[in-house]
C-alpha cells in the first residue's frame, strides 16, 4: 500500500530534479545517483581517436576512484615513485605555469588537506599510494627557488617527507613522464607546486587574467561564475577560469553517471562549490551529487559537470561538442548548441 508520506517524498525528490531539459529545477542539497555503465571505448568516453586526447586516459587505471574525492586516493599505477627528489627546479607547463620538479622533471604537488604551520601530512594509506611522498634526503634547491623554503616533516611510518614552506611535498602516481602535471586540480584539493610554496595555477590565473575571456573580472573568492566567450557566448566558468562541461550520457533525472573508470582521466568532476560564492547564475540552479567514490560533484540543473584536461588554458574550450557528447553549459543551465 502506498502512503501519503512516500508519495509526498517522490514529488519532492521530482521537483527537485525533473527529467526534462527546459525547466529550471531547485538543487539545493545534495543528491544520491547511482552509477551507470562504465564507458570503455574512444567514442563512448569523448575522447582518444583522432585529436583526442587518449593519452591521459591510457595513464589511468580505468578505476576513476583518484577523481574527485577529498584525498584523491586511487590505485592508478604510473611513474611517480617514492625516490630521491635530487636538486629540485622550476619548469613552464602550459596548463598550470611554473611548476617545480624534481631531478627528473616529474612535477610536485601539495595536498590542500595538509598543513603548513606546523607541517602535517594527512595523506596516508591509499593516498600515499596514489600520491607518494617525496623524502626530504638528499633534497636540494637550484636556481628560482629559496634553499631555506626546504624542510621535512615525520611521516606515521617515521620516514622524512620533503617540505616547501611548510608544504608536505608529492609527486602524483598518473604523472608518466617529465613535464606532465595531471594531478593538477584533482578532487580540487591537489595542486602543482609554486617556486614559493604556493599554488601554481593560482599564479598563472592572476598573470594571464582570465585567459582572453572578453569583459570578465572575477572577484576574489568566487567559485563559479559566467565568462563571455568570443565563439560560444556566455558560459559557465569554474574560479580558475576554466569551462564547465555537461555529458549527454550522464543523467539529471534520475541522476546517473555516464562518465567513469578511464573516462575520468580526461573529464574531471568539478567540485561542489558555496552558492554564496556564484556569480552570474541562479542560486536554484546550483547544487552537488554524490559519485560512487563519495565525493560531491558540481551541478548545474541537475546536470552533473566537468572540466576538460584538454584545455591547457584558463578560457579554452577545446572540450565543447566532443564526440557530439560533451558540451559547455550556459548561465541557465541549457548546453550551448553543438554549432555555437
Amino acid at each position: 500500500m502506498t502512503t501519503v508520506g512516500s508519495v509526498a517524498a517522490v514529488l519532492l525528490l521530482a521537483a527537485g530534479c525533473g527529467s526534462g531539459d527546459n525547466t529550471a529545477r531547485n538543487s539545493n542539497s545534495v543528491q544520491p545517483a547511482g552509477a551507470g555503465k562504465p564507458l570503455g571505448g574512444a567514442y563512448d568516453t569523448g575522447y582518444g581517436g583522432a585529436g583526442g586526447y587518449g593519452a591521459d586516459a591510457a595513464a589511468g587505471s580505468g578505476s576513476g576512484s583518484d577523481v574527485g574525492s577529498g584525498s584523491g586516493a586511487g590505485s592508478g599505477s604510473g611513474s611517480a615513485k617514492a625516490g630521491p627528489a635530487g636538486q629540485l627546479s622550476v619548469r613552464d607547463i602550459a596548463s598550470v605555469g611554473s611548476v617545480v620538479t624534481d631531478s627528473a622533471g616529474m612535477a610536485l604537488y601539495r595536498f590542500d588537506k595538509d598543513t603548513p604551520q606546523p607541517p602535517k601530512s594527512n595523506c596516508e594509506g591509499d593516498c600515499a599510494t596514489a600520491w607518494p611522498a617525496v623524502p626530504a634526503d638528499d633534497a636540494s634547491a637550484a636556481a628560482g627557488i629559496d634553499a631555506s623554503l626546504l624542510g621535512s616533516v615525520a611521516r606515521a611510518d617515521g620516514s622524512k617527507q620533503l617540505t616547501l614552506a611548510g608544504w608536505p611535498v608529492y609527486r602524483y602516481a598518473k604523472d608518466t613522464k617529465a613535464g606532465e602535471a595531471k594531478g593538477e586540480g584533482v578532487g580540487g584539493t591537489w595542486h602543482a607546486l609554486a617556486p614559493d610554496g604556493k599554488k601554481a595555477i593560482d599564479k598563472k590565473q592572476k598573470t594571464d587574467g582570465g585567459g582572453g575571456m572578453g569583459g570578465m573580472d572575477m572577484k576574489a573568492g568566487t567559485e563559479l561564475s559566467v565568462a563571455d566567450n568570443e565563439k560560444l557566448g556566455k558560459i559557465l566558468v569554474d574560479g580558475k577560469w576554466r569551462t564547465l562541461y555537461r555529458f549527454d550520457k550522464d543523467s539529471a533525472w534520475p541522476m546517473k553517471f555516464g562518465c567513469l573508470g578511464a573516462c575520468l582521466d580526461t573529464w574531471k568532476p568539478a567540485p561542489a562549490v558555496d552558492k554564496a560564492k556564484a556569480e552570474g547564475i541562479a542560486g536554484k540552479l546550483v547544487g552537488s551529487v554524490k559519485r560512487p567514490d563519495g565525493s560531491e560533484q558540481l551541478t548545474i540543473d541537475c546536470w552533473p559537470v566537468y572540466t576538460f584536461t584538454g584545455d591547457t588554458e584558463p578560457g579554452q574550450t577545446n572540450g565543447h561538442n566532443k564526440q557530439g557528447l560533451w558540451f559547455a553549459v550556459t548561465p541557465e543551465g541549457k548546453k550551448v548548441p553543438p554549432t555555437a
